[in-house]
C-alpha cells in the first residue's frame, strides 16, 4: 500500500508541473529556462507536431457536456540518455515551447528536479499567482454591492 500511496503522490506532482508548464507564458518559460543553462541530451520520440483538441463545457458546472469548440495543441515527447521519458502538450502552435516542456517534465523525473524547480518552476508559479492576483483586484475594483434597505418597522 505504501508503494500505491508513493505513486500517487509523483502523479499528482507532475500533474502539478505539466498543468503549469502548459499554461505557462511561453516567453516566460523561455526566458528561465535559457537562464537555466541546462540543455541534456535526448533523443526525439515525437517531434513537436501541431493538432486540435476537442474542448468539452457543462453548462454551470454541472449540466449535460457538450462540444464547446477546438482548441490548437502542440505534443511531444522525447527520452533523455538515461531512457527518462519527458512529454508535452500545450496550447497553440509553439513548438520550442513544446520541446522545452518536454524537456523539464523529463529533468523533473531525475536528480535535478530540485534545482530545476527553484529556476524554473517556481518563478513561473509565482509570476501567474501574481498575475491572477491582479486580475481579482482588478475585478473587485469594479464590485458592485447590492443591498435591500428596508424601511421603518409599521
Amino acid at each position: 500500500m505504501a508503494n500505491d500511496e508513493k505513486n500517487g503522490a509523483a502523479t499528482e506532482a507532475r500533474r502539478g508541473w505539466m498543468g503549469l508548464l502548459s499554461k505557462a507564458p511561453e516567453a516566460r518559460l523561455k526566458e528561465l529556462w535559457q537562464a537555466h543553462g541546462q540543455r541534456p541530451v535526448f533523443d526525439w520520440l515525437r517531434r513537436p507536431e501541431v493538432g486540435a483538441v476537442m474542448v468539452r463545457g457543462r453548462m454551470g458546472g454541472t449540466g449535460a457536456p457538450f462540444n464547446l469548440g477546438e482548441m490548437t495543441v502542440t505534443r511531444c515527447s522525447l527520452a533523455l540518455a538515461d531512457g527518462t521519458v519527458g512529454h508535452a502538450y500545450v496550447q497553440g502552435r509553439d513548438k520550442a515551447k513544446a520541446e522545452v516542456a518536454a524537456l523539464i517534465d523529463a529533468l523533473m523525473q531525475t536528480p535535478a528536479a530540485g534545482g530545476l524547480r527553484a529556476a524554473v518552476l517556481d518563478p513561473l508559479a509565482e509570476g501567474m499567482a501574481e498575475a491572477k492576483r491582479d486580475r481579482a483586484a482588478k475585478s473587485a475594483a469594479t464590485k458592485v454591492d447590492f443591498f435591500t434597505m428596508v424601511r421603518g418597522e409599521d
